[in-house]
C-alpha cells in the first residue's frame, strides 16, 4: 500500500509542494505520463456529483487508468455491508479508491482496511482535493507574492472551511474565516491547524462581523450554504446566513481588484449574487478546471511506481 489521502493533514508540506509543481506542468508543459496504465480504479459515490467525478474519470484516463464509478445506492454498501467487508473486498478486485461519502468515519474505517490506495473525494468533515487545487489556484494567479496575500472564506462553517483552514495552515499563508457563531468551523481541525501555523508562520484568524472580515482583503471565497447533508435544516441555515452573502457591498470593503472564488455548485441568490459570480466567473472557471489537474498530480503522486509521496 502506497498510503492514502484523506485529510490535508496526512500529507507533509514536502508532499504537498510537490503537487502544486507537478499540477504546474500537467497545466501548462502537456506532462503526458501514464502512472496508472493498465490499473482499475473505483469511484465509490454516496453523494450527486459533477466536477468531482467527471475531473477524477478524465483525470485516470488521461494517466492511463480504467476508472469503474461505483453508485453506493446500487451496492451492498446501501444494505447495512460495512465498510471493512467493502474495503477487503474492492482490495482484491481494483487498485485504488477514490471515495465521496457522507461520513468521514466510515471513509476512516474503509481506508483502515483497505489494501489499496484510497482518495478522498469529500467527505462531511473534510474536502482535501479541492483545497489543494485552490492552493493551487492560488499559487497561478499571485506567483511569488502568495506570502503576502490575505483571503477571506465566508459562509458555512463546513467541510470546505475545514479543508481551507487545514491548507492555508500547511503552506503558511493568511486566511480569516468568517462564520455565524453558530455555523463556526470543527473546532479539533481548527486546533490541529493552529499547532500547524505555528511551525509554518500561517495566520488563520476567525471572524463573525462580514464587513470586518472583508476589510482589504484580496481573495474572497464562499461556498453553498446548504450542503447535501444539510437539507432538514435548510431554512434555519439560510436565515442565519443572510448577512454573510457576497454582493457588490461586501465587497466594496475588500480590495479594489479582489478575485472571487467558489468550489461550486453555487446556489446564486443565496451565498453570492448572480452579478456578483457573472462577473467574477472566469476566474471561478479556471479554479473548478483546476480539479483535474491537481487530482492527477495526486493520484501520480500515489500510484506511480517511483512516488515518495508518505505511506501513512
Amino acid at each position: 500500500m502506497k498510503g492514502y489521502f484523506l485529510d490535508v493533514f496526512d500529507i507533509s508540506y514536502d508532499d504537498a509542494k510537490r503537487i502544486i509543481d507537478l499540477t504546474f506542468d500537467f497545466k501548462y508543459h502537456d506532462l503526458n505520463l501514464k502512472s496508472l496504465q493498465n490499473l482499475n480504479i473505483a469511484l465509490l459515490f454516496s453523494k450527486p456529483s459533477t466536477r468531482t467525478r467527471v475531473s477524477f474519470e478524465v483525470g485516470i484516463r488521461q494517466l492511463g487508468g480504467n476508472p469503474i464509478f461505483l453508485q453506493e445506492s446500487s451496492l451492498q454498501i446501501s444494505r447495512g455491508e460495512d465498510a471493512s467487508d467493502s474495503a477487503r473486498t474492492l482490495s482484491r478486485y481494483v487498485d485504488g479508491a477514490v471515495i465521496r461519502t457522507g461520513s468521514h468515519d466510515w471513509l476512516l474505517e474503509f481506508s483502515k482496511y483497505s489494501k489499496i490506495p484510497v482518495i478522498n473525494a469529500l467527505t462531511d468533515h473534510t474536502h482535501p482535493c479541492q483545497a489543494l487545487s485552490d492552493i493551487f489556484t492560488l499559487f497561478e494567479a499571485f506567483k511569488e507574492n502568495i506570502k503576502n496575500i490575505d483571503v477571506l472564506y465566508i459562509g458555512d462553517g463546513n467541510n470546505m472551511a475545514n479543508a481551507l483552514i487545514a491548507a492555508f495552515a500547511l503552506f503558511g499563508l493568511s486566511l480569516t474565516v468568517c462564520t455565524p457563531k453558530d455555523l463556526s468551523p470543527d473546532q479539533e481541525n481548527l486546533k490541529k491547524a493552529l499547532e500547524l501555523a505555528k511551525q509554518t508562520g500561517a495566520k488563520i484568524t476567525l471572524e463573525h462581523d462580514p464587513k470586518k472580515a472583508a476589510k482589504d482583503k484580496d481573495v474572497v471565497y464562499t461556498d453553498v450554504w446548504i450542503s447535501m447533508s444539510d437539507e432538514v435544516e435548510k431554512d434555519k441555515k439560510i436565515s442565519m446566513l443572510k448577512d454573510y452573502q457576497v454582493n457588490d457591498e461586501l465587497l466594496s470593503y475588500a480590495k479594489k481588484d479582489v478575485k472571487l472564488m467558489h468550489c461550486l455548485p453555487a446556489k446564486k441568490g443565496q451565498e453570492i449574487t448572480k452579478e456578483v459570480f457573472e462577473k467574477h466567473a472566469d476566474f471561478i472557471f479556471n479554479q473548478a478546471e483546476n480539479r483535474l489537474h491537481t487530482q492527477k498530480a495526486i493520484m501520480h503522486l500515489m500510484f506511480d511506481g517511483t512516488s515518495k509521496m508518505a505511506s501513512i
